[in-house]
Order: structure tokens, then C-alpha cells, then sequence
């Protein structure tokens, strides 16, 4: 069976009384590992539901390399599917979940003999086992093995039967960090070899950057924005999307002409000149780690500097945050508060502590304009 599929979704909308799916427009390429990204509660497993079969759409069609999907039933769909808690049978031993997609996808071809179905059978399980180098395991029940064995057996399940189409459902969300980086590693290696068209639902961007070719944000069932990691890292379409990436600096501004090409950009206390064709009022989006923290002024030509003073550090671990107050003029109720992001050691090196004076420095190409 052909396993890189093109995928597309036309205007697809799922009410289930309690939550709806409205306007989903997908184009996934053949081959391509695509990742739904969204909070909890946006839709995203209703999404997967709805593609495998699970859910019926009121509205909309579902093809697979051209082929209507919508009214097929989910055996016949051709589509792996791994749920987020695994869903192994625990009365069977681990090879015989493995089989069991490919024994209901086998009924009732008479054409195939008894026995050699059955060999048949074995011989994939023990193909996709060693792939996933989970073959001293086919003996044991799922309630013996480890979250990332049981993820790795699911997954060996879902693509047993050569799907058209992977659908994963937070696969990396129940396990630990250091299990969700190896098993993150294992599906990107795996797509690599086989090719499969992936579709991967989280909530996690990190995990979505470092496995997507592209990501689709969804919020409360409608996709707000598609586009490369990069693209929706540095560019967000909306004030939704910028905070859910992480983007913790997002202030109203207004655009205003300029000479020599240039607008000029009001926020936050500041004039700016930046480069757009946008007019009138707009969000201003800085991500933390494109602001620089120093104990002098950075000003130049290229960048702009203020100083403010420190109201908030917030130790992650290996970096740390830092809330700077601008501008410092003694006046609380003026100022605007700025979040950028630091190693341990340059904490150490600036000496940090609330209250300490700082200077805010950034680039105008670090600034990115989104139309109100």
C-alpha cells in the first residue's frame, strides 16, 4: 500500500453537541510530517477522530491522494491510528497486539490460505518489531512494560499495516523527558526510512518545531494559522498564536508615515522606524531571547535601548527570566513591563536581583507587526 499520501481536508465542520469543528482546510503533502498544535480543549484529537473515521462531519470532505474518504467506514480508510494512553489490549501479549490490525485487515480474503496468512502475519510483526527494536518484548503483556515501550508497541501496531496515513494523538505527552526525547528521535528516524504521511497532534511547541515540516495552530475548533516552524515561531498571525509560542512580549502600537520609505512605530513609550506596509493600529510582538540585558546603553543605529529596572527574575532551570520595568523614571504607574530571557551565567555576570537598573536593548528586525 502506498504510504506517502496526499492528504486534503475542504471545509470540513464535526458538531459533537458539545464542541465544534468549524471551516478546517487542510493541504498535507505525501510524505510530509505534519503537526496539529493547539491547547487542550482546542480540537485537535477531534480532528483525528473525524480524519480515522471515528466522527462523522456534517459538512466537508476528507481525500486521500484524491480518493473520498468521508463516507468509508475506519477499516477501510487505510490509516494507523496511536492514542495518546496507548490503547493496548491488555489480554494479549505484545506480538499479538501487534497483529491484530492486520488480522481484521486480512478477513475475508479468501484468496489467502489459512496458514499462509498466518505467516504472513508473523513475518510483519517481526519486520516492524526489529524496526522498533522491540522484539524481546513480543511475549510480554502491556500491563509489564514501561510508557515508552508501550508507545513504541502502539506505534508498531499503527504501522504494521503499511498505512496510507500516521496519525498521532500527544504520543510524547505521558512520558518522561528523557523517554519523550529518545521516542521524539525514534519518529523522526522512522519517518525517515518509511515515508509515511504523519499527522502529530500536541501541545507542546518544541516537540512541533523539532519534528514538523509544517504546523497548523488550532484554537477552540478552527485552524488560525499554518506554516513552517519557523514561520510560526517568528511570525504569528495573531495575538493567540505569538503567546502560545512563547512570544511574552506583546504591546499595542500605532503606525504612523515616515520619510525614506520608513514608518514609524509608537509603543510602549518608544518611537521606532520599521519597514511595512501596514497603517494605523497594530500588536508589536518581541520574543524574550531577541531582547539583550546589559548594565550600559547599547544604543546604535540599529538598535534601541532604554533603561528600566528589574521587577521579576524566574529561575527555569537552565535559563532564566527576566521582567525589566520601562522606563525608569520613577513613575510605576508609566511604566511597561519587558520579558527577556538569560543563562545562569550572564545572571551572574550582569548581577541581577529585583531592583537592580538595567538596560533593554533590541533590534527593529526583531520587532514583528500584527494588523489589529
Amino acid at each position: 500500500m502506498e504510504r506517502r499520501a496526499r492528504v486534503q481536508v475542504h471545509d470540513l465542520w464535526v458538531d459533537l453537541r458539545e464542541f465544534h469543528l468549524r471551516e478546517i482546510n487542510l493541504e498535507i503533502a505525501a510524505g510530509e510530517y505534519f503537526v496539529v498544535l493547539g491547547p487542550t480543549g482546542a480540537g485537535k484529537t477531534v480532528l483525528l477522530e473525524t480524519l480515522a473515521g471515528l466522527h462523522s462531519p456534517h459538512r466537508g470532505r476528507i481525500l486521500l491522494n484524491g480518493e473520498d474518504l468521508t463516507p468509508l467506514p475506519p477499516e477501510r480508510r487505510g490509516i494507523g491510528f496511536v492514542y495518546q494512553d496507548y490503547a493496548l489490549f491488555p489480554h494479549l501479549s505484545v506480538a499479538e497486539n501487534i497483529a491484530f490490525g492486520l488480522k481484521l485487515q486480512r478477513e475475508g480474503r479468501a484468496q489467502d490460505p489459512g496458514p499462509s496468512r498466518r505467516l504472513v502475519i508473523e513475518r510483519r510483526v517481526e519486520e516492524i518489531s526489529r524496526l522498533l527494536a522491540i522484539e524481546p518484548l513480543l511475549a510480554r503483556r502491556p500491563q509489564t512494560l514501561s510508557g515508552g515501550e508501550q508507545q513504541r508497541v502502539a506505534l508498531a501496531r499503527a504501522l504494521v499495516i503499511e498505512p496510507r496515513l500516521l496519525l498521532l494523538d500527544e504520543p510524547l505527552s505521558a512520558l518522561d523527558p528523557q523517554t519523550r526525547e529518545g521516542l521524539q528521535r525514534e519518529l523522526a528516524r522512522l519517518h525517515r526510512e518509511l515515508g509515511t504521511t504523519t499527522l502529530h497532534v500536541t501541545h507542546d511547541f518544541e516537540e512541533a518545531a523539532a519534528l514538523g515540516d509544517r504546523i497548523a495552530v488550532v484554537n477552540a475548533g478552527r485552524v488560525v494559522q499554518v506554516g513552517s516552524p519557523e514561520e510560526i515561531f517568528r511570525k504569528p498571525a495573531s495575538e493567540f498564536v505569538a503567546r502560545f509560542v512563547g512570544a511574552r512580549n506583546i504591546f499595542q502600537g500605532e503606525l504612523r508615515p515616515g520619510e525614506g520609505g520608513y514608518s514609524r512605530l509608537s509603543f510602549a513609550g518608544m518611537q521606532l522606524a520599521v519597514v511595512t506596509d501596514l497603517v494605523g493600529q497594530v500588536q508589536v510582538v518581541i520574543r524574550p531571547e531577541d531582547l539583550i540585558l546589559s548594565r550600559e546603553s547599547r544604543r546604535s543605529d540599529v538598535c534601541t535601548s532604554c533603561r528600566g529596572r528589574v521587577v521579576e527574575l524566574v529561575d527555569k532551570g537552565t535559563l532564566v527570566y527576566v521582567t525589566v520595568s520601562l522606563p525608569f523614571d520613577g513613575a510605576p504607574a508609566s511604566s511597561c513591563d519587558f520579558v527577556g530571557v538569560i543563562t545562569h551565567r550572564s545572571l551572574e555576570e550582569l548581577e541581577l536581583q529585583e531592583g537592580t537598573e538595567v538596560y533593554l536593548a533590541f533590534k527593529a528586525s526583531a520587532v514583528h507587526l500584527i494588523p489589529k
